[in-house]
């Protein structure tokens, strides 16, 4: 999993409530386990005028040139900010692979649903709780401003904004931890792959008929 230092990007302003997972990555895409690839399936029904499927190839297809994704001024953005629930509906990992594979690496919201908040940090996402009044702040300056840009800094927990102020925000440690360094759920448990392999050589002299073939 790749490591979250401090990001600073192109804020991308989704203006929505309760925005499900099925609109993150639509259902039909969640026929493959690899983490890859499902970037240009984004908001597929919202981004695309007409039916994504898959292995259909993106390029070329007709784009909603009123949806936020399509509009020039935010394109290369890596922060995305959101209304109340985000992330409801299914559990699907799916969705928070597809933010992730596009390049969104900071999520900003008033509140998550929770297993898609659970989702971000063990997929090297970071997922930021804010009080509503700095949200709407924040699009606000967003949409008055092209190319507004904010950075993240989760070491010191920090938003620094276009105009030098900074907003603070809160993180669990455990989650900090993971995102700092890099680890998923696989990496935590491997940091304990010397201790793992004794206990099973360990076994193996125990109960041997349980190795046998």
């Amino acid at each position: 999993m790749q490591k979250f230092t401090v990001e600073q990007g192109i804020v991308i302003p989704l203006d929505r409530p309760n925005v499900d997972t099925d609109a993150i990555i639509p259902k039909q895409f969640l026929k493959s386990i690899q983490r890859s690839g499902f970037g240009p399936n984004l908001f597929d029904e919202w981004r695309y005028l007409d039916l994504g499927e898959p292995g259909k190839n993106s390029e070329g297809r007709p784009v909603n040139p009123d949806f936020v994704l399509n509009q020039q001024r935010y394109q290369g953005g890596t922060i995305l900010l959101a209304r109340e629930n985000f992330g409801c509906g299914s559990s699907r990992e799916h969705a928070v692979w597809a933010l992730d594979d596009f390049g969104i690496r900071v999520i900003i919201a008033p509140s998550f649903a929770d297993i898609f908040f659970n989702n971000t940090s063990k997929n090297g996402v970071l997922a930021i709780q804010l009080d509503e009044q700095i949200i709407d702040d924040l699009f606000d300056a967003v949409q008055s401003t092209a190319g507004y840009q904010l950075k993240v800094d989760l070491s010191s927990q920090i938003i620094t904004l276009k105009n030098g102020d900074t907003i603070s925000f809160e993180v669990d440690a455990f989650k900090k931890h993971s995102l700092l360094n890099g680890l998923d759920d696989i990496g935590l448990t491997l940091q304990h792959a010397d201790d793992i392999q004794a206990y099973e050589l360990k076994r193996k002299q125990q109960a041997p008929w349980l190795f046998s073939k």
